[in-house]
C-alpha cells in the first residue's frame, strides 16, 4: 500500500521560500496525480495546488503567483515550491493522492492516500 511523505517543512521569514516535497514508499507517484493541501491552526483543510498525471496543474487564487507544483520523475518526487511567503501561509501542508493512474486533470477531491504532513511556520 502507498505511503506518502512530506518533507522540506521548516521555520521561515515573510518574504522568504522553502519546498516542500512529497515521496512515496510501496509505489512510484509517476503516474498518478498529487495535490497539496493545508490546514492552519483552527481553521479548516484547505486545497492549495495540484499535479495530474500528464502534469497539468492548478494553483489556487490565495497563493497564486507565489506557489509552483512541479514534479521530477526521476526523482519520483513532487515538489511544492513556495515563494514570498507570508505569516498567513502557517499551516501544516500535506501531499494526497487517488492513486487513478493516468488521471489527465488533478483535483482537490476524492483524495484518499495522505501523507503526515509538514509543519511551516512563517515568522519574524
Amino acid at each position: 500500500q502507498a505511503q506518502l511523505a512530506e518533507s522540506g517543512g521548516g521555520v521561515v521569514q515573510p518574504g522568504g521560500s522553502l519546498r516542500l516535497s512529497c515521496a512515496a514508499s510501496g509505489t512510484t507517484l509517476d503516474y498518478y496525480r498529487i495535490t497539496w493541501f493545508r490546514q492552519a491552526p483552527g481553521k479548516e483543510r484547505e486545497g492549495v495546488s495540484c499535479i495530474s498525471s500528464t502534469d497539468r496543474t492548478d494553483t489556487v487564487d490565495s497563493v497564486k503567483g507565489r506557489f509552483t507544483v512541479s514534479r521530477d520523475r526521476s526523482k519520483g518526487t513532487v515538489y511544492l515550491q513556495m515563494n514570498s511567503l507570508k505569516p498567513e501561509d502557517t499551516a501544516v501542508y500535506y501531499c494526497a493522492t487517488d492513486l487513478v493512474p493516468g488521471a489527465p486533470f488533478c483535483s482537490y477531491v476524492g483524495m484518499n492516500y495522505w501523507g503526515k504532513g509538514t509543519l511551516v511556520t512563517v515568522s519574524s
